[in-house]
């Protein structure tokens, strides 16, 4: 990005896989140092934390912006609201984020996004911003799956001309069995990370069970979950959930919370307020993914972020 000024440490020049960016402030100012290879370097976070600011994945040393990019809703069978807008809409769209600091692009095989974020991105430093993506394991119509991760990864790798994701998760456990069923794809996980081609590895859950399993394996880096005020759309009650996430992140585990506004359940300015107050007030997650459809709604997202936040 243009208005990126990036520096260097003690420790000598940056490669490629060096992930160097910011936390960006309102005005969009970028600050950068030197990174691990394949993560945004963290800035120390300061009193009043912002949507935008840069933090660390546990000890993966993975490095993401607090308020991620959903591109999932309405998604399903490789489509989903990002790619029915069209590709010139969907590069503004991300472009702006990433202008206000939105750094992290969550997607995933099931949305269909990968060639349009990649697109979009095309010409941005690979250093400024994040993947995560999510492996589909299940057999479907539109879905063939190996049976584990490599051969997903390296299709991944290519739809976004990359040579490595950041986050890559087993894509929505719904039972807690999901470690044995899905031993295979972990192991492949496990070796893609000990080659640093992924940073750090874990689930999405919808499923109590699969949750509570999540929050307490040792494979799990990251446990993307549903979370809100009103217990919409959710895995269960918001007490219960709460408290399974607040063991989860105890454990060492990063938590990124979806479904904040209850998949547009919570409509009101009044809602969402709550709700982001309540996510972040009871510090349920390290960080947290938002389908934003317009770049009035990335705006309004970030304002309302940093509200809760302070």
């Amino acid at each position: 990005m243009k208005d990126a000024r990036r520096t260097q440490d003690t420790r000598g020049r940056l490669d490629r896989r060096q992930f160097i960016t910011t936390a960006l402030t309102g005005a969009g100012a970028l600050m950068a140092t030197s990174g691990w290879a394949g993560g945004i370097e963290a800035v120390p976070t300061p009193p009043n934390r912002r949507a935008s600011d840069i933090i660390s994945l546990g000890q993966t040393g993975v490095k993401v912006s607090r308020l991620a990019q959903g591109t999932g809703v309405q998604g399903g069978a490789r489509s989903s609201a990002h790619t029915r807008m069209g590709m010139k809409a969907s590069t503004a769209l991300i472009r702006h984020g990433l202008d206000q600091g939105i750094a992290l692009m969550d997607t995933a095989d099931l949305y269909g996004v990968h060639p349009s974020v990649q697109k979009a991105l095309a010409d941005v430093n690979r250093d400024n911003y994040a993947i995560l993506s999510k492996i589909w394991p299940r057999q479907e119509f539109w879905n063939s799956p190996s049976g584990g991760a490599r051969r997903e990864v390296d299709r991944f790798r290519k739809e976004f001309k990359t040579d490595h994701l950041e986050i890559c998760l087993i894509h929505c456990m719904t039972h807690s069995e999901w470690p044995k069923t899905y031993e295979r794809i972990r192991d492949e996980l496990s070796e893609l990370k000990q080659e640093g081609v992924v940073g750090a590895v874990g689930v999405s859950c919808h499923d109590l069970g699969a949750l509570k399993v999540a929050a307490a394996h040792p494979w799990v880096d990251v446990i993307l979950s549903r979370i809100n005020n009103k217990g919409a759309k959710m895995d269960g009650p918001p007490e219960v959930v709460s408290a399974v996430l607040k063991q989860a992140r105890a454990n060492g585990k990063h938590v990124v919370g979806m479904k904040i506004f209850g998949e547009g359940t919570l409509k009101t300015s009044q809602e969402k307020d709550a709700s982001l107050k309540y996510v972040f007030g009871n510090e349920l997650v390290d960080s947290i993914t938002i389908g934003m459809l317009t770049q009035d709604e990335i705006s309004d997202s970030i304002r309302r972020v940093n509200k809760a936040l302070s």
